[in-house]
């Protein structure tokens, strides 16, 4: 049986092993797959995982797949319509980023509240060797107890960057499709979304991308929240209009925000917040802990396993 992975690059840049799905079946692992090599680098393989790589319908037609692995949670690179009719099972990995992506959050949190690498840059460049004082700082520092975070999307990311921020000694406010009043507390609580705007000091994304949140954060959302809001987005980029929050982030409207995942990836030269020097950015990492791809690889070729036995899990 032969195995095919399209882009495993990002998934094992070698710091991981391919070794138990080798145990599997014939297996080729490409780092990255053009869009016109896709066909010929699957060839008459059955079994296929992908990232990043389109599986199309026309790719369908003219290959023999018998099962595709998406080595994500988001599995809008497959045409799951086709596969169907096909009869090609797709299965997804629904859950093995939800603490590293949380602990990211706070990473950008921390970031912004505190500036710790300017500081240091400052330090190594004089500027406390040279202070008349015995310490100085160069942003505002903030601290996070009695603040409210709020979060937009309270499946297991977002239930876990609350309990994070509940450490921290915040407050907690959920908006989501579906509330489950289990969760609630004197510190966490859900309510509706323009509620949300109008008293988070910071506000965390954690929702799915669909064609009711895309551009959730926008002009017209924005001027509900408090002055000197911070915005975190470690979701899906186009959540957010990114012309309408470079526009808030330089008017002082938007204190700052953090920023793991942008409209197009990798991110365009005149992507809008490149200019904004309160526009933290990091570049689509949140879920990339070599702890969490681990959990990833475990899952994949689990799913592999399932689906040779005739009994699949995660299907989409």
């Amino acid at each position: 049986m032969k195995i095919v992975v399209l882009d495993g690059y990002t998934l094992n840049p070698g710091d991981i092993s391919w070794e138990d799905l080798e145990k599997l079946g014939e297996l080729k692992v490409y780092d990255r797959t053009e869009k016109d090599k896709v066909i010929e680098r699957i060839g008459d393989a059955e079994i296929i995982f992908t990232n990043k790589v389109q599986i199309t319908k026309e790719i369908l037609k003219k290959t023999n797949i018998k099962y595709i692995g998406v080595l994500a949670t988001g599995y809008n690179v497959v045409d799951i319509s086709a596969a169907k009719e096909k009869g090609i099972s797709v299965t997804n990995i629904p859950t093995y980023g939800t603490d590293t992506v949380a602990q990211m959050v706070f990473a950008h949190i921390l970031n912004i509240c505190h500036h710790v690498s300017e500081h240091n840059t400052a330090i190594k460049e004089g500027q406390w060797t040279n202070n008349l004082d015995f310490c100085f700082w160069n942003y505002p520092q903030i601290e996070l107890v009695g603040k409210t975070i709020g979060i937009i999307g309270y499946g297991r990311i977002g239930r876990a960057t609350g309990r994070i921020a509940e450490v921290f000694g915040m407050k907690v406010l959920a908006y989501a499709n579906h509330e489950n009043k289990e969760f609630e507390s004197e510190t966490m609580k859900y309510t509706s979304l323009d509620e949300l705007l109008q008293k988070s000091d910071i506000i965390s994304l954690h929702c799915p991308l669909f064609e009711n949140t895309k551009g959730i954060i926008n002009k017209n959302t924005i001027a509900k929240m408090k002055d000197g809001v911070i915005i975190i987005n470690t979701s899906r980029g186009p959540l957010i209009n990114e012309e309408d929050l470079a526009e808030a982030i330089i008017s002082g409207k938007v204190y700052a925000a953090g920023i793991d995942v942008v409209s197009t990836e990798p991110i365009k030269e005149d992507n809008p917040l490149l200019k904004c020097k309160n526009a933290f950015i990091t570049p689509h990492i949140a879920w990339a802990s070599k702890e969490a791809r681990q959990r990833l690889m475990n899952i994949a070729v689990n799913n592999l396993i399932a689906f040779l036995k005739g009994e699949p899990v995660n299907l989409v």
